[in-house]
């Protein structure tokens, strides 16, 4: 998908977002599109939101006061989820961006992609799977390196991606769904497939691009073809001499 002119909308929970890291979600959520819609939902009669609200202003986030009615249900959920639905059937917004560990928001992010929207979304460690894995694409921002290296996670050696089952399960089923004759793919190719598979995102672990993540894992043939990067499994005898366009 193009998303140079793409409408984004970006929704905070101020009670499961870590303040600190919103010049990170800015940034990334930069490369989907424009971001004309910034709320960010919370009790602000709350202290502990107080790193929130010395950024509002500076970041153009507009704050959605959240009382809490009752002690069994969170408001931020449910406020958040009704902005959504009306900003879906209005139907201007291409991308959306949920910043939120909370796995309540699944079933929205669920209807969302039915209705073919990209989600994006961003949250800690703690998320729990069904929330990550209902996301077009999903990033952690608890990485000891969020500010060095701007993955939002600090880099994995090369041992740890490859103990890694599923990041290897993943890479080696695209390579062989995308590969040609001589057991070559392109790495665009294998990274939609992936992508298409899970919320996957080379970030997660360290690496700003698919293709640094691949040759520091050493378990892979990776080559510059005609400006584009092609790969293929090191297991595959076949000569990488002459290799043919993907």
């Amino acid at each position: 998908m193009d998303f140079a002119n793409k409408n984004v909308a970006l929704f905070i929970d101020a009670d499961n977002a870590p303040a600190k890291k919103i010049e990170f979600i800015l940034s990334e959520l930069a490369k989907f599109g424009t971001i004309n819609i910034r709320k960010i939902y919370g009790d602000w009669k709350n202290h502990g939101l107080q790193g929130w609200e010395d950024i509002l202003m500076d970041n153009a986030l507009k704050p959605v006061q959240q009382f809490a009615y009752t002690k069994s249900k969170n408001a931020t959920d449910m406020a958040m989820t009704i902005d959504v639905m009306d900003i879906l059937h209005e139907n201007k917004v291409d991308v959306f961006c949920l910043v939120s560990s909370d796995s309540d928001f699944t079933p929205l992010v669920m209807r969302l992609r039915h209705e073919g929207k990209v989600v994006i979304g961003f949250g800690e460690q703690k998320t729990p799977k069904s929330l990550v894995q209902a996301c077009s694409r999903f990033l952690y921002l608890d990485g000891e390196n969020t500010n060095q290296n701007h993955t939002g996670m600090s880099k994995k050696s090369s041992n740890e991606l490859k103990q890694d089952a599923k990041l290897m399960n993943l890479l080696r089923h695209a390579i062989s769904e995308a590969q040609n004759e001589k057991g070559w793919a392109s790495l665009s190719s294998v990274g939609s497939i992936i992508k298409n598979q899970s919320s996957f995102d080379s970030k997660n672990y360290g690496y700003k691009q698919l293709s640094d993540l691949v040759k520091a894992i050493d378990l892979f043939e990776v080559q510059l073809n005609d400006s584009h990067y092609i790969i293929k499994n090191k297991k595959n005898k076949k000569s990488p001499k002459n290799s043919a366009n993907t």
